[in-house]
């Protein structure tokens, strides 16, 4: 019985593996991973008094 409970975790396991696997294919493929050039640019087009209000956000969450 050990046998086979191990048989059927390893079958899982790697069944688990597989569609984790084919997910992030999916992921690369569709371009879900390909937006750090727009996450650095939108830094350029925010203001200073935006920048300054987020500071102060973070500060407050922090106390």
């Amino acid at each position: 019985m050990n046998t086979e409970i191990l048989t059927i975790m390893l079958v899982v396991s790697v069944l688990m593996g597989l569609v984790g696997l084919i997910a992030f294919l999916w992921g690369v493929k569709s371009g879900q991973f390909d937006d750090e050039k727009r996450m650095l640019e939108s830094v350029l087009y925010d203001s200073t008094s935006d920048l300054n209000e987020a500071i102060l956000q973070e500060k407050h969450q922090k106390n």
